[in-house]
């Protein structure tokens, strides 16, 4: 049977949803975890339950924005300086990890107060 895009869009996106809930998992300090597309679009997202997000909705789409034009904009400099494994963006509230495969990126906010942050980072990388 011929999958329509349709059906492979459907696919990709519960796999992705998947992989928010297993990275959301790895810790109780992670707040938010998140996928977003080449145009800092929300593919998906889970945030972890009874907990109040700390930015308004278009403050989210702005740092999305951000994040993907980075992204974008680094694109030519990987060649020279090699592939960018991840992005840690610290706060005095969270810590945001970012990471990218192919042309997803994947947005983990973390509570500054995690101390074994290189830990959970490798455990993201294992699920991602």
């Amino acid at each position: 049977m011929i999958k329509s895009p349709s059906d492979k869009w459907k696919k990709s996106i519960l796999k992705y949803k998947k992989q928010c809930q297993s990275i959301i998992q790895i810790s109780n300090n992670i707040r938010y975890v998140g996928v977003i597309n080449n145009y800092g679009r929300t593919l998906t997202g889970i945030i972890k339950p009874n907990l109040k997000p700390l930015l308004k909705s278009e403050e989210m789409k702005q740092e999305f924005f951000i994040i993907s034009t980075l992204f974008s904009l680094r694109k030519d400099g990987a060649n020279s300086l090699g592939k960018l494994d991840h992005i840690i963006l610290k706060h005095s509230k969270v810590n945001v990890v970012v990471f990218q495969k192919r042309d997803i990126t994947f947005y983990v906010s973390i509570n500054s107060k995690e101390k074994s942050l290189d830990k959970i980072i490798s455990l993201i990388k294992k699920k991602i």
